[in-house]
């Protein structure tokens, strides 16, 4: 009798969690929850003016070029791909595969898009007031991730390491080339002007009244979404190399000089346009996100010093809540003042700035605090 098959050998189990994911994913949402008003007010109160060079860097450029608040929504979506190897490993080791991941990510997708209708598309206004024409159907940073996330998703179950690198390049690609080389109507190939390029042609044809009238552009971008979720998935491939974490710390800080190297020589031909995500700016968001990843894995990950990003942390495990309740918390508060100072804020003074913006954010700091300590975590 023939001996019987031995039984396949067990996934390895999963590694201890890398903190500095959330950490990241917490610096980034620290921004937009308040505190950017809390720094810009405190800085004011201190400098009395903020420095013309950071005052640039905080707000975001018109059309062309880059600057550090672009940073925001791209990290974010580079963010969601690193996590996609750690969330479908665990699913896989708990026995969850198979057809349940796919309707996980059905699921998510789902919900994330009637998230972003909520947020930016006027979703709730419409329905109270019966009017659909107020509704933006495509129009947030949550949209972008489910479409990027849905792409990424489909790649990484369905093909091998070296599929996924060749699909993000293609991605990139196809994106570029339709920009530069399809014409549409009253305009040549190649046209990149704030109301007029191929990607916002796209968004008017299909979307018409849907649309919410600004510069950004979302179909054709979301090839540009989907690759920037990607170049994150390739992150958190390399946080779950079986190699020492000096060797994973090289390789995010190759990847990052990599994609900055490529995404600066690209611009020469078509420049960074963070409004229709072109695919040179997706290479340069993505390298500065390697080294931000790299920078913070180093510290908490590698070195061990954890505690300074706990308020970070804090922030970035409950991010969907952050990301929608942070604004409705702020617009309370500043009502609340509002009132209290006769409808004029202009005039409160440095002083008082500093400590409204301070207490605002220690607030939606507070109440996201309670939810991490009761283990309440919104996830999708």
């Amino acid at each position: 009798m023939s001996e019987p098959a031995a039984p396949p050998p067990e996934p390895k189990p999963l590694p201890e969690r890398i903190m500095s994911v959330d950490a990241l994913r917490g610096f980034d949402m620290f921004w937009i929850t308040g505190g950017k008003d809390m720094v810009v007010a405190l800085l004011a109160l201190f400098l009395g003016t903020l420095p013309p060079w950071l005052e640039f860097q905080l707000e975001h450029v018109p059309w062309e070029g880059f600057v550090a608040w672009d940073m925001i929504m791209p990290l974010f979506l580079f963010i969601v791909g690193t996590s996609i190897p750690f969330a479908f490993r665990q699913r896989m080791l708990s026995g969850k595969g198979g057809p349940k991941i796919y309707l996980k990510i059905i699921r998510r997708v789902l919900i994330l898009w009637v998230l972003g209708m909520i947020a930016q598309g006027h979703l709730l206004g419409s329905i109270k007031a019966l009017d659909p024409s107020m509704l933006h159907f495509y129009s947030n940073t949550l949209q972008s991730i489910a479409a990027g996330y849905l792409v990424a998703s489909l790649v990484v179950l369905n093909l091998p390491r070296w599929g996924q690198i060749v699909t993000t390049i293609v991605l990139l690609a196809s994106y570029w080339l339709l920009l530069v080389l399809v014409p549409f109507p009253g305009h040549a190939a190649g046209v990149l002007e704030p109301h007029a390029n191929i990607a916002m042609w796209v968004d008017e044809t299909i979307l018409g009244r849907f649309r919410d009238g600004t510069p950004y552009t979302w179909i054709l971008s979301s090839l540009g979404f989907a690759a920037t979720v990607m170049l994150g998935v390739h992150s958190g491939q390399i946080l779950q190399m079986e190699r020492p974490q000096k060797t994973r710390l090289l390789w995010l800080m190759g990847m990052a000089l990599g994609c900055l190297a490529v995404g600066w020589l690209w611009s020469y031909s078509l420049p960074f346009i963070k409004h229709i995500w072109t695919s040179s700016m997706v290479l340069w968001a993505a390298g500065w996100s390697f080294l931000l990843l790299a920078f913070f894995y180093y510290v908490i990950d590698m070195k061990g010093f954890k505690k300074w990003a706990f308020p970070f942390m804090v922030v970035g495990m409950n991010a969907i809540a952050a990301y929608m309740g942070a604004p409705v918390i702020l617009r309370l508060l500043e009502s609340g003042l509002g009132l209290l100072c006769g409808g004029d804020l202009k005039g409160i003074g440095h002083i008082l700035e500093a400590i409204f913006a301070t207490l605002s954010y220690a607030v939606v700091w507070a109440g996201l605090y309670l939810m991490y300590r009761k283990r309440w975590f919104v996830k999708i």
